[in-house]
C-alpha cells in the first residue's frame, strides 16, 4: 500500500470592493435657458418634469446641485453628454462629476 500525504485545502476569500461612486454636478450658468436645463435633465437622466424642475431651481439658487450618482465611467460619461447637449446649442451649460465621500 503506497503512502498518501493529504495536505488540507485552505479557501482563498477575496474581498470585493464596491466601485467608488461619483456625483455628477450641475453648475449654473446666467445663459442657458432653464426649460433647455429640464429638457437635457429629462434626457440624461431620466427625470420627471418635477424632478428635473427642482434640480434646475436648486442649481439656479445655491449655483450648483448634485444631480446624481453613478460608478465613475456612467458619471463621466452622463456629464459629457449631457454638457455636449448643451455645447451644441450653443449654450455654457456645464455638468462635472467629482469623487463621493
Amino acid at each position: 500500500m503506497a503512502d498518501t500525504v493529504v495536505t488540507p485545502k485552505t479557501k482563498v476569500k477575496t474581498k470585493v470592493e464596491r466601485p467608488r461612486l461619483h456625483k455628477v454636478i450641475l453648475i449654473n450658468d446666467d445663459y442657458t435657458p432653464r426649460e433647455f436645463v429640464v429638457t437635457v435633465l429629462k434626457a440624461e437622466f431620466r427625470m420627471t418634469e418635477d424632478q428635473a424642475h427642482k434640480v434646475m431651481i436648486t442649481a439656479h439658487r445655491r449655483g450648483v446641485c448634485v444631480v446624481a450618482v453613478f460608478t465613475k465611467d456612467v458619471a463621466e460619461t452622463k456629464a459629457t453628454r449631457a454638457t455636449d447637449a448643451g455645447r451644441a446649442k450653443g449654450y455654457p451649460l456645464l455638468f462635472t462629476t467629482e469623487p463621493e465621500e
